[in-house]
């Protein structure tokens, strides 16, 4: 840890650290207690904003040692280790959700420049809770993984933003940029609505993650001025490094939804059920689908593509 990234590092460990409901973090643990190796389990997503979780989805990552001792099946952790992560639906007391199952090493991995994949690093440079831990070793650990997401956005998004801007606006145009990145549901527009709904949030956490990512800014009110402003080689070079990203990525969500369908019990209805939420277009499942349900989501996709549900 650096001069430049302890402030950002102290921020997340904060933010993790913030109480939650108790049915919430009996959930965590019950995730937990399911996998051997389990060292922590991260609370993110909508529900962290609503009041009333019933008829909610809950969102979890569980963060394990290692994937053979997590699973014992050899091709769940085969699974997970080609195409992190593997996706599980979960009841618990009333509540349910699914979570994600990453390796410390893949999660530090997926937080972190060294993927273009935006999955991991577009979450988690929005708010989560520490719902369990194993540890004071595993705590360090996903906090030092959490604190790299938000300056990996941030990096990435700098050659598509100008070179002064609105400091919530930097978050709203990289959130969006990260969005178009994947097969999204959520109506236009969400990118913003999760900046605006924590504007402080982002306000605090705008100069830590840009001096961690190595970008030197100077905010003057909400004005945020980059201290070198990008080149148009620079810009163009950005500009191409996001039409990857948007290709590998909605490739690589078309091979989750494939795999879930071996890993994710009911995963054909969930799909349609977070579709109609997000979008408000319903989408109707036929029996052969659910029997049949990679190749139900690979018929599926071009009606909800051409309706809009799905972009």
């Amino acid at each position: 840890m650096t001069a430049d990234t302890q402030p950002l590092r102290d921020l997340v460990a904060a933010e993790l650290a913030v109480p939650i409901d108790p049915a919430i973090a009996a959930m965590a643990a019950a995730i937990a207690a399911r996998h051997p190796g389990a060292r922590s389990v991260l609370y993110y997503g909508s529900t962290l904003r609503e009041a009333r979780l019933d008829g909610l989805m809950l969102d979890f990552y569980l963060i394990v040692a290692d994937y053979r001792a997590a699973f014992g099946a050899k091709w769940l952790a085969a699974a997970n280790r080609l195409l992190p992560p593997n996706v599980f639906p979960f009841e618990h007391e009333g509540l349910v959700a699914k979570y994600a199952v990453l390796s410390e090493a893949d999660f530090l991995r997926l937080a972190s420049p060294r993927t273009r994949n935006v999955s991991v690093w577009a979450r988690f440079a929005q708010p989560s809770r520490l719902a369990w831990v194993a540890d004071s070793a595993a705590r360090h650990s996903i906090i030092d993984a959490v604190a790299r997401a938000a300056p990996t956005l941030l990096g990435a998004a700098r050659p598509c933003v100008a070179d002064t801007i609105d400091r919530l606006d930097l978050w709203r145009e990289a959130f969006a940029l990260t969005y178009k990145a994947e097969l999204r549901a959520e109506r236009g527009g969400r990118a913003g609505s999760v900046v605006d709904a924590d504007p402080d949030r982002y306000r605090a956490f705008t100069l830590p993650a840009l001096h961690a990512a190595r970008l030197d800014a100077q905010l003057a009110g909400d004005r945020l001025r980059f201290d070198r402003p990008m080149s148009d080689c620079e810009r163009s070079q950005g500009k191409r490094a996001w039409a990857r990203r948007r290709r590998e990525g909605k490739a690589l969500t078309l091979l989750r939804l494939a795999k879930a369908s071996a890993t994710y019990a009911g995963g054909i209805d969930y799909l349609a059920w977070k579709i109609s939420r997000h979008s408000g277009q319903p989408v109707t499942i036929k029996p052969w689908q659910r029997k049949w349900p990679i190749a139900g989501a690979i018929t599926l996709l071009p009606r909800l593509l051409l309706k809009g549900a799905v972009r």
